[in-house]
């Protein structure tokens, strides 16, 4: 498709060539080619050979790259709104899983559902996330911990994809917490996570996290599932740092994770290896809202010079959370990231954290995802935080 889009009152580029982080156009328009960037620039200077293509007008609305949440668990069966009361009573995440509530509850709900049912309930919410910006999403497993279920849930994610026009990141995270099957035999578990069941999906992943943290698994268990992973040359994201410090950013940044996540508890020593190793950080700031704990510090991550990604973390129990505006409020309101900071960690933070150069740049040859604001400035994004002003989104250059 063919298309340009003019009248823009201020496009975020996120283009290093142009001034400032988040390389502001003023009144500009952006040609569009077959789902890529074709030209971005002032709309009065939009060359000839554009003008006879499809004019999309959004009236002086302001325009960003769509948003990537790079860290979701958005396909999932079952309800654990009385949890989140139960926490509001003063019942930690710890005692709510020790009871067989927490992750078990999701579990034994994705298990008993069918695939029908499962599709049924989280294609509403993936498509809540699609219409409100978020136009690449991260999907993990690992409310499954059996083979069986781990498969069928990527099948979900699959036939999601088959009707949402967003592109899905399948990451496998078997190791989200021991199977209950095996919690007298941990390395059992460990050891069929990172065999027979890592080999189940191994061709249709794009990535391997674990969640090693308190609750979790171990730093030594981490590094067997995470060696696991790049021995099927698959990419390692993983969980760290959220309940307390166990040592999981340190090893994230030894073994070159792409992402290390949370990062509630991180030292400036992790820091320092994040930035060493080049492993992005996804904060989640919805998780600390949503628990009522004290949100990661993004001002420090910022300063210290670690790539910084914010996400939902979109889940049934700690963040159930769909819509990206809302994160990048709580980055600025409550993270100590600056609206174009915020903004920037929403979108090409989210691609790099993902390992996806071909996104979230508005610059010639870069993928055509955009949105359209209800507003003249990106700055609205955190000055309104309840929502509302994605009112359109072009998916591979198509308006949606």
């Amino acid at each position: 498709m063919s298309l340009v889009i003019t009248d823009i009152g201020q496009l975020v580029t996120n283009d290093e060539t142009r001034n400032g982080l988040l390389g502001v156009v003023e009144d500009a328009a952006v040609a569009i080619d077959a789902g890529t960037i074709g030209w971005v620039g002032a709309r009065d200077d939009l060359p000839a050979e554009y003008r006879s293509y499809e004019m999309l007008s959004v009236g002086g609305s302001a325009v960003l790259p769509g948003f990537v949440d790079s860290h979701t668990h958005a396909v999932f069966a079952g309800d654990r709104s009385h949890e989140f009361a139960m926490r509001l009573a003063g019942a930690t995440y710890e005692e709510l899983q020790g009871a067989g509530g927490g992750i078990y509850s999701t579990v034994r709900a994705t298990r008993g559902a069918t695939l029908d049912e499962l599709v049924h309930a989280s294609l509403p919410r993936i498509t809540r996330m699609f219409t409100n910006g978020t136009t690449t999403i991260e999907v993990k497993t690992g409310y499954g911990l059996d083979i069986a279920t781990e498969v069928k849930m990527l099948d979900a994610i699959d036939e999601i994809c088959n009707v949402l026009p967003i592109d899905t990141i399948p990451t496998f995270l078997g190791a989200h917490v021991v199977g209950p099957e095996f919690t007298e035999d941990r390395g059992s578990y460990v050891d069929l996570v990172a065999g027979d069941m890592m080999d189940a999906v191994a061709e249709r992943v794009a990535f391997v996290d674990v969640f090693c943290d308190e609750a979790a698994f171990t730093v030594d268990e981490t590094r067997w599932i995470a060696e696991a992973a790049r021995s099927r040359d698959l990419g390692v994201r993983l969980h760290v740092e959220q309940l307390g410090h166990t040592g999981g950013a340190a090893l994230a940044a030894s073994i070159g994770a792409v992402s290390a996540d949370h990062l509630d508890h991180a030292t400036d020593e992790d820091l320092d290896a994040l930035v060493r190793a080049g492993t992005v950080a996804v904060l989640l700031p919805g998780v600390s809202y949503s628990m009522r704990e004290p949100a990661p510090d993004g001002r420090r991550f910022w300063d210290a010079g670690v790539t910084v990604a914010i996400a939902t973390d979109c889940n049934p129990g700690t963040a159930y959370i769909e819509t990206m505006p809302f994160i990048i409020s709580l980055a600025a309101l409550t993270s100590g990231l600056t609206p174009a900071e915020a903004v920037w960690s929403a979108t090409r933070g989210g691609a790099l954290a993902l390992g996806l150069h071909d996104r979230a740049v508005l610059a010639p040859g870069m993928l055509a995802d955009l949105v359209i604001l209800d507003a003249p400035t990106y700055e609205h994004l955190t000055y309104r935080p309840d929502g509302g002003l994605v009112t359109q989104v072009i998916k591979r250059g198509i308006a949606v």
